[in-house]
């Protein structure tokens, strides 16, 4: 019988995480679910985990963050315990190469650099690492490194700034919003003349500029766009509630209804 002592130790730190998620992949003792895994099957679940941490934090939910953060560290594991196991790295190696990194990167704090630099003189210098960091792993191209798994408002900004850093940029947001007439205008058009599939690429267009004028009003697009969800979700309980008083439900209702609802509500929620 395995040796339990470690795994039950309350106070047993990260070395039990670590036997635990060993002990579950243990292919004769281990957990069937957790053993039929693969990087690509518990990739979901680590985004996923990425995103209720986010949410944690925008409630300010400190005690709910506490275990966020705890499912988000055991995907880390997870995912050391199965590179382990094919002989890619390890979590100690992976540990020491992050650790190198914010060393390497911070050589006005672990280094000779003076840390009397503004705060944009030092996401200059961040940049000029990481592209040096590249360079070193034969990512030559402009737009190389820049994750194609992130959310695609996300992407865009990213693909955005750094086009911009070689001068592929508008230079006001006057010409951005030019360019939004003028590809929702080609949405339209394509509406009623184009396929299906021609008109989601339009679209896209469309959304790619929407993404840019973020960037250019210093918006983080998935920030405003969450707010935004956030603002009609709680405009639409308001009217549901309304509805409620009535002794309707939105399906005994109709546009007209719910509208005038909405406007009340918009309305009282500017007045406060």
């Amino acid at each position: 019988m395995p040796d339990d002592t470690l795994i039950h130790d309350p106070d047993g730190g990260m070395p039990r995480l670590l036997e635990i998620m060993r002990r579950l992949r243990d292919p004769d003792t281990g957990c069937p679910w957790d053993i039929a895994q693969d990087f690509a099957s518990i990739a979901p679940y680590t985004i996923e985990e990425a995103y209720e941490v986010a949410d944690a934090i925008a409630r300010a939910d400190w005690k709910d963050l506490e275990g966020e953060l705890g499912d988000l560290l055991l995907q880390t594991v997870y995912h050391t315990q199965m590179g382990s196991e094919a002989g890619h790295f390890t979590f100690d190696s992976v540990v020491k190469a992050i650790a190198d990194k914010m060393v390497a990167r911070h050589p006005h704090v672990f280094g000779d650099e003076s840390r009397d630099k503004s705060p944009a003189q030092q996401t200059q210098d961040w940049e000029r690492i990481k592209a040096a960091e590249r360079a070193g792993k034969a990512q030559t191209r402009t737009l190389d490194g820049i994750a194609t798994g992130l959310p695609a408002l996300t992407r865009a900004v990213k693909l955005q700034n750094r086009a911009a850093r070689v001068g592929f940029d508008w230079p006001d947001t006057s010409h951005v919003i030019a360019k939004i007439v003028e590809e929702a205008g080609e949405l339209v058009e394509a509406r009623a003349t184009l396929s299906q599939t021609e008109v989601a690429e339009e679209f896209g267009d469309l959304m790619f500029v929407v993404a840019n004028l973020a960037r250019h009003l210093d918006i983080d697009p998935e920030t405003a766009l969450r707010a935004a969800n956030a603002k009609f979700t709680r405009r639409f309980e308001a009217v549901e509630d309304a509805l409620k008083a009535k002794g309707k439900t939105p399906a005994d209702s109709d546009l007209a209804e719910m509208d005038a609802l909405w406007d009340q509500v918009k309305a009282a929620e500017k007045a406060r």
